[in-house]
């Protein structure tokens, strides 16, 4: 013990006043520890709980010593272990729910209509200013490159297994990018019969992107059926021969594909997905986030709902004092309608159904208190936070719109805020490699005319430069949102050809070039129409007052007289040789 104290003592004098004090109390329990190391414990926890007590967000959500704190498990990793290792697990509850719930069937149809629709529709805008090209000749490019992918994308050709054009295999690929997290697709070739290009799109499932054996590398090389390089590049996808939860008899067998063509650096595969680590390399369900509430829900509606079937049942008990054998009065459930008559504790109700009982049984009634009045306001209030999680206003999610305008007006303001930014995503990450593919191919064949396409990357990034249209948003009051946009054009806050696209989804030339075949045609009808309704006038008139009929209108100037006539013949003179006609009267 004294030799202790000595050492406290030289250790106060070697080091400052604050250091110094720190060393006497680590020395004394020190001390303490040896003669009595159960006090030297609870003096150890006393001190963490002043450094905890004194220490920032450690008194808040990092705290560990309040009863609410306590119970949280809190232990996470990085996103391999929070994500991937899950991943399994959340696509097929994913898949469940929107396969069962409506609110999450609802979720992510919602999210399709909007941001994919009928596909997202491509228009071209090539870059005049790198290309040196006229605005007319720019706009005969455009037009020549619209046709050529018309005749590809508007096919099941474009589609491997040639069940779908390219509009629905993005709805497709979108679809399944929400409900598995993540949807891959493959650029091969292949040739076909009155098809010029030889492009095809292949969409591969989420689950078939898996580690080789199904067992990913310690190293972190090969995680989730996606390999990298020491720089942590994706060079390669591992796809298994078939889905792994299917129950196809034949071996299990993994093919390896380069993420970009060794000579050529032609994009092999698309990845589409939503990440949200760092690192991650595969993505999250849509639904993941609200996973356990739209099961809850999904639960409570059931059971609402069958408690209000049973509540509309008329099921009438007979108690008698003795068992008797044969049929009760009336009729029991039919018995082609029982559902459960193998099992013998079994009791079905049933729409007017009469049954019997067994001697000493009574039927006590219990009403249900169905339909509950609490029920929907319960359903809506979890909504709004499903809604809140997934980014899709409360009224959206339900088609629900019985707030003021300016309230729904601004719930699809901020709906279309994320609509649009998964058309972009969708965008950049499918349809523009796709179209850029396809150009390619088509410069190759020589159907497309663009000279420096493969030489120059920046002529070809400008011929392959474009905008993707998907379905407009909905109008509240139309009259009163088209004269805000009009008011952005002539402001120069906005353009014909961006207006024409968000609130139509059209494109403003186009429907210049249709407007002038339509005004031309609706003349054409209009003079009929008028020459249709004079001549039966004209008509009568000149065979009730015995003249001629007149020349036709193109043979008279302005002023309704004949070319070629003197001013005396006009309308106030007589010509000769003729009298003038005269009235009763006169």
């Amino acid at each position: 013990m004294r030799k202790a104290l000595e050492t406290v003592l030289f250790s106060c004098h070697k080091t400052g006043e604050g250091e110094g004090l720190n060393g006497i109390a680590r020395a004394i329990d020190g001390i303490i520890a040896i003669v009595a190391p159960q006090t030297a414990l609870k003096r150890t926890a006393a001190r963490q709980k002043m450094q905890i007590l004194n220490s920032g967000y450690s008194n808040y959500g990092a705290n560990t010593t309040k009863k609410s704190m306590i119970g949280w498990n809190y232990a996470g990793g990085s996103w391999r272990e929070d994500i991937s290792d899950n991943l399994s697990i959340l696509r097929q509850r994913s898949r469940d729910l929107y396969m069962g719930v409506p609110i999450a069937t609802g979720a992510v149809k919602t999210m399709r209509t909007n941001v994919v629709g009928r596909g997202l529709m491509l228009k071209p805008t090539v870059d005049t200013e790198t290309l040196k090209l006229t605005a007319a000749q720019a706009q005969q490019l455009e037009k020549e490159i619209t046709r050529e992918w018309a005749l590809w994308a508007e096919s099941n050709d474009c589609d491997m297994a040639r069940l779908n054009n390219f509009y629905e295999l993005q709805q497709l690929a979108f679809l399944n990018w929400l409900t598995s997290g993540d949807c891959f697709a493959l650029l091969p070739t292949k040739k076909r019969i009155n098809q010029p290009y030889d492009l095809r799109v292949q969409l591969i499932e989420a689950d078939r992107v898996s580690s080789p054996n199904n067992f990913d590398t310690f190293g972190n090389e090969i995680v989730g059926g996606i390999e990298v390089d020491a720089d942590g590049e994706v060079i390669a996808y591992h796809f298994s021969k078939h889905h792994p939860l299917s129950y196809a008899n034949e071996r299990m067998e993994w093919q390896r594909v380069e993420a970009y063509g060794n000579k050529t650096g032609r994009r092999n595969v698309l990845h589409l997905s939503n990440m949200e680590r760092i690192d991650q390399r595969r993505g999250v369900p849509f639904l993941a986030p609200v996973i356990e509430a739209l099961k809850q829900l999904g639960r409570y509606t059931d059971a609402e709902l069958i408690a209000a079937v049973i509540s509309g049942l008329f099921t009438v008990f007979i108690e008698k004092d003795s068992n008797e054998d044969g049929e009760p009065i009336g009729s029991g459930i039919a018995e082609e309608e029982l559902i459960d008559e193998d099992d013998e504790n079994s009791l079905e109700l049933g729409p007017g159904a009469i049954l019997d009982l067994a001697e000493g049984e009574k039927a006590h009634d219990i009403n249900p208190g169905r339909p509950n009045k609490n029920f929907s306001g319960f359903v809506e209030a979890i909504c709004r936070q499903i809604g809140a999680a997934l980014e899709i206003p409360y009224e959206l999610l339900l088609k629900h719109f019985t707030s003021s305008y300016s309230a729904s007006r601004g719930a699809l303001e901020e709906a279309w805020k994320m609509f649009k930014m998964y058309r972009a995503w969708m965008a950049n990450d499918f349809c523009q490699p796709v179209y850029e593919e396809w150009l390619a191919e088509a410069v190759a064949k020589g159907r497309i005319k663009a000279p420096g396409f493969f030489t120059d990357p920046l002529r070809r990034k400008a011929y392959c430069k474009a905008q993707w249209n998907g379905p407009a948003r909905g109008l509240l009051n139309p009259v009163q949102e088209v004269g805000a946009a009009v008011t952005r054009v002539e402001n120069g806050f906005s353009t014909r050809s961006a207006e024409t696209m968000e609130m139509a989804g059209g494109d403003f030339y186009s429907n210049c070039e249709q407007l002038k075949q339509e005004e031309k045609k609706l003349k054409e009808v209009k003079k009929i129409a008028n020459a249709g309704e004079q001549k039966p006038g004209n008509a009568a008139g000149q065979q009730g007052n015995g003249t001629q009929p007149e020349e036709p209108a193109e043979q008279q100037d302005n002023n309704g007289e004949k070319p070629g006539e003197p001013e005396e013949q006009q309308d106030g003179g007589e010509k000769q040789g003729e009298k003038p006609v005269r009235s009763d009267t006169e």
